[in-house]
């Protein structure tokens, strides 16, 4: 997934608008503050705040991912780079044995504790936890095996529920999305009021699939009932309605609050509108869009 740079009055406006972009929650997106707000001459603004963000995981999927994971192997030599979020240690064995004395100082003075030490030093950067922003291997899950567990854990869900229905999953490499559709009669109380109790199953599922494999890669959608082709398709015409309103009377509308990905819908839907324009407004969970007059109209 792709940067994308957004400016702001404050750095949580930049990351609000940044998250109106990508049409996720906070906690599927990673930021990088690129510059802080300046002010100038009492107190006004010279320069707004600047961030970039994408959706999370940002890794790149490698060939030998899969492979690797079922047979890892010990590295031999320099390790190569890997251009992620720096960790917090280096799992390389000659970065602290280097400050020990030699292996004839050590013989001259205790000959006996010399093999022990160089054991726990090992042991030590073994057992050492990795700092949050670390890239491994492990982390990499073949989205179809993520897919047949969230496949798994939602018809068990189904069950428990009464709520018969049929799952399907379809995979998509490219974007790294792993989309689950349940199709069935009488699953509207699954969906809940604009889709908060669908929200809430699909944040659920993501996590069980995250304790079960400890994958950091791939974006899990559930939809039920194709709610949310239906609910982007009202979202669209509802926009369309508003903009004209907008253009004619010329007066700037203020909708409801809701949630990124329904933001994302209805500034994409107005940004093909000529003569209007939009931004969001307010602090989560009762950010809102506001369309209004384009000043190039």
């Amino acid at each position: 997934m792709e940067w994308v740079e957004t400016t702001g009055k404050t750095v949580p406006e930049a990351m609000e608008r940044a998250l109106d972009q990508l049409g996720v929650d906070e906690s599927d997106a990673e930021f990088e503050v690129l510059g802080e707000p300046k002010t100038g001459l009492f107190g006004r603004l010279r320069a707004e705040a600047r961030v970039r963000a994408r959706v999370r995981p940002s890794a790149p999927r490698s060939k030998e991912a899969s492979s690797r994971r079922r047979r890892p192997e010990r590295a031999r030599g320099p390790k190569s780079e890997v251009k992620t979020t720096p960790a917090g240690g280096d799992d390389n064995d000659d970065t602290e044995d280097s400050d020990e004395p030699s292996s004839s100082e050590r013989s001259r003075s205790h000959p006996e504790r010399a093999p022990r030490k160089r054991s726990n030093n090992r042991n030590r950067q073994r057992n050492q936890p990795q700092t949050e922003g670390a890239s491994t291997m492990e982390d990499q899950v073949a989205l179809t095996e993520q897919g047949e567990i969230a496949r798994g854990f939602l018809s068990g869900f189904l069950d428990a529920a009464s709520a018969p229905g049929d799952i399907s999953v379809v995979v998509d490499e490219d974007d790294e999305i792993i989309s689950i559709g349940v199709e069935g009669d009488s699953l509207g109380h699954l969906i809940g009021v604009r889709g908060a109790t669908l929200q809430s199953l699909q944040e659920l599922t993501r996590t069980v699939v995250q304790r079960k494999t400890g994958a950091r890669n791939g974006r899990i959608i559930v939809d039920i009932s194709s709610y949310r082709k239906k609910r982007r398709e009202a979202l669209e015409r509802f926009t369309r309605q508003i903009a004209e309103d907008v253009i004619s009377s010329g007066a700037a509308l203020s909708l409801e609050p809701m949630n990124p990905a329904d933001r994302k819908t209805v500034h994409d839907a107005a940004n093909e509108i000529a003569g209007v324009e939009t931004t969001s407004e307010g602090e989560e969970p009762r950010r809102r869009v506001v369309l209004k007059p384009s000043e190039s109209a």
